[in-house]
């Protein structure tokens, strides 16, 4: 679906790998596969898989990917970067299935995905927006290392520069 060349991103407990064709496919089609946790894929995961297969380029090297544990490679979430950038800016979402919660691994991935895409030709910021009735993704963006710049009672904004990377 890409002709952009990819690279698996590798953490101490994660990898963090593009979207195979098998396993959109698989979502889109609400087929489960053996490699994947019980729970995945969760809602969020189903939006993501929509959103790709509507727009390939999001397959790139800063897209969309999928949270594999690499002890055992079931699939746990998904996160990504929404390529292109505007205005030197990337967004990053991430999502992890309720049996993974509460070890880290959207931290984990979070903080890589952040780093990579600030390497991206032309970013400068990669930034995230969370609803403040969701504190466990806010602490997730504070540790992963991310400032809060901005919130407006419902929503808060968050960024990590090229300057000052996440870490």
């Amino acid at each position: 679906m890409s002709s952009l060349p990819t690279t698996d991103l590798f953490t101490d407990r994660l990898v963090l790998r593009t979207w195979s064709p098998d396993d959109l496919g698989a979502v889109l089609g609400g087929t489960r596969l053996p490699h994947w946790a019980r729970d995945f894929p969760a809602e969020g995961d189903r939006v993501i898989a929509g959103f790709t297969a509507e727009r390939p380029e999001s397959l790139g090297a800063y897209g969309q990917r999928l949270i594999t544990e690499r002890a055992g490679g079931l699939v746990i979430g998904s996160i990504g970067l929404f390529w292109p950038p505007s205005d030197g800016v990337l967004e990053v979402g991430y999502g992890v299935v309720a049996s993974r919660r509460g070890r880290g691994y959207a931290t984990e991935a979070t903080r890589a995905m952040v780093a990579y895409g600030l390497t991206a030709p032309g970013v400068h910021t990669v930034c995230a927006s969370v609803e403040l009735s969701n504190p466990a993704s806010v602490r997730v963006l504070e540790k992963a290392g991310l400032e809060r710049w901005s919130e407006d009672g419902t929503t808060a904004r968050f960024r990590a520069g090229a300057a000052a990377s996440p870490r």
